[in-house]
């Protein structure tokens, strides 16, 4: 039976509908219906409403009683939620907000990902969408351009990457010119048709109009900031620990964590090695994956072959885990493996909408021009995106609507929490024996070693540590050697990726540190129970709790 709603229950749901009706990009995310034709307010009197809200909201949770466990969960997270928002305003951050992955920059373009296409109003939504980017764009110059004034600019090795990337986005070639062209409604039998000539005119248009924002966002990083920019990369200690316990959710003694991730480098890489010596007797890790990807059993060819794989590794373990070690309901056992529209080389998860009527999708966007696929590199990921990892957790929250209320069950999101349950499941799924061969293993510890290197790379080079050779300190050149010694990955990644890190301060870290937490929270309630403990119980009790900064998933696991 439902709980009845408590005045914290109602509080939460009312930020979350404010949240939605400020953030049509938002309400796409999460599957809500409005404001499907809008994007987002960037300018800095958003940032002010944003941060003026958060506070008042704060203040009536401040004021509210608890009336339950739920009840003091809810309290606790959002508090700590809503506090660290105000404070990360109150920094000056929002003004330098730059990178290569995870900025307006990107973001105005990938909501068109998961927009609605498949009828004739999708897409006069779309029209619409398209011409709200130019005034998306504007809004967002004017807040980089408050950061000229305060002279608190993003790095300028960031200015440049995203540079090159508005370039592209702003070519005739581009992403909205392509996405218009390839317009077309979809019916339930999977039939296509084409748009209507207006339509079509008025959707060429808008992509135009899109195409020609992003060409002004171009000039104005090229000619105002990128002159402006700042030549430091590290962002320095006091901004660092406030954007660590955000994206980790708990407070870090950040020196502690960065010698614990040298000793975890090199541990995972002890174990690479010697599963590198089970697959080829004598081989190095190189070696080994030479050998495995020279082996034509685990080659996919193109994305369909790819797209099948995925979706049958995932049904099984579906199938499997939901039968032995976890509770999956029957809305989660529909998770779409899709291929994404764009070709930016990110894997990621989208989970369903609050009515489960669009599921939960697992999304490979596929390198332009690749073409082969390594099911000994992949492997884990599905395991990593799908279930036990993200699908399980995020879907299972959403599915908890009878205990948790629209915030807990959609908004409540912290990287460290889900970052790091994901990497939890893909060792959950090695000790469960998914890992046996020795491949599909060595891929598992592949990723695990590059979450591993860039907690040091990230801690390293923001709080200005010594290298872990010890001679100066963190810099570009040294976190690409670090990279390459240590991922396997191509050239392009491995500066994409460090890029990344150098631009997105204390998010990278919250992986494989959120899983140290997680890790460290089921030990600590199996020694506590003894023989009497029961993974699958704890497992349920704690995904049910839904997403919650990881200091008040160690309280909640508490009560």
């Amino acid at each position: 039976m439902s709980r009845n709603p408590s005045e914290i229950d109602k509080i939460a749901d009312s930020y979350l509908d404010w949240m939605v009706e400020q953030s049509p990009s938002y309400a796409t995310y999460l599957g809500r219906p409005g404001g499907e034709d809008r994007l987002d307010d960037e300018s800095p009197a958003a940032h002010e409403k944003s941060a003026k809200k958060a506070a008042e909201v704060l203040k009536q949770l401040d004021q509210a009683v608890a009336v339950d466990d739920t009840d003091r969960v809810t309290k606790d997270a959002m508090q700590r939620t809503l506090k660290l928002d105000i404070e990360t305003h109150e920094s000056g951050l929002w003004r330098r907000n730059m990178n290569v992955i995870a900025s307006p920059a990107q973001g105005i373009r990938e909501i068109f990902d998961l927009s609605p296409t498949a009828t004739e109003q999708d897409w006069v939504n779309l029209v619409g969408r398209n011409n709200a980017v130019a005034g998306a764009v504007a809004g967002y110059i004017e807040t980089l351009r408050t950061g000229i004034a305060t002279k608190d600019t993003p790095a300028r090795r960031q200015v440049e990457q995203v540079l090159e990337q508005t370039k592209k986005l702003a070519a005739k070639d581009g992403f909205f010119q392509s996405f218009a062209a390839g317009a077309r409604t979809s019916g339930a039998d999977g039939s296509e048709a084409t748009l209507p000539a207006a339509l079509q005119a008025d959707l060429d248009r808008a992509a135009q109009s899109a195409s020609d924002a992003y060409g002004q966002l171009a000039a104005f990083l090229e000619y105002e900031l990128l002159p402006a920019a700042t030549p430091e990369d590290a962002i320095g200690r006091e901004r660092y620990a406030l954007l660590s316990q955000a994206f980790v959710g708990a407070k870090l003694d950040l020196d502690e964590t960065y010698e614990w991730g040298r000793e975890e480098l090199a541990r995972v890489a002890a174990e690479q090695a010697a599963v590198a010596n089970e697959i080829k007797p004598g081989a190095t890790v190189k070696e080994a994956i030479e050998h495995l990807n020279g082996d034509p059993k685990r080659k996919l060819h193109g994305t369909e072959e790819l797209q099948r794989w995925m979706q049958k590794l995932s049904d099984r373990a579906i199938e499997e885990l939901g039968k032995t070690h976890f509770d999956i309901a029957t809305p989660l056992r529909k998770l779409e493996c899709m291929i994404a529209p764009s070709n930016s080389g990110a894997i990621y998860y989208t989970g369903p909408s609050d009515d489960f009527s669009r599921p939960g999708r697992m999304w490979w966007s596929v390198p332009e021009g690749v073409t082969e696929f390594d099911t000994w590199r992949e492997t884990t990921t599905v395991y990593h995106e799908g279930v036990p990892g993200h699908h399980l957790q995020v879907a299972q929250a959403v599915y908890n609507r009878e205990e948790l209320n629209s915030w807990r069950r959609l908004a409540s999101w912290t990287s460290g929490h889900g970052e790091g349950w994901a990497l939890y499941a893909e060792r959950l799924m090695e000790e469960l024996g998914y890992l046996e061969d020795p491949g599909d293993r060595l891929g598992m510890l592949d990723g695990q070693r590059m979450r591993a290197v860039r907690v040091v790379l990230d801690i390293g080079v923001h709080l200005g540590k010594p290298r872990l050779d010890g001679t100066g300190k963190w810099d570009f050149d040294y976190a690409i050697q670090q990279m390459t010694e240590n991922v396997n990955m191509s050239k392009e990644f491995i500066h994409f990726e460090t890029n990344r890190y150098f631009g997105w301060p204390g998010q990278a870290p919250s992986y494989k540190v959120g899983q140290r937490i997680w890790e460290q929270l089921r030990d600590e309630a199996k020694a506590k129970a003894g023989a009497n403990f029961d993974i699958k119980a704890w497992h349920k009790r704690a995904l049910n709790l839904g997403g919650l900064p990881l200091d008040t998933l160690r309280y909640a696991l508490s009560l």
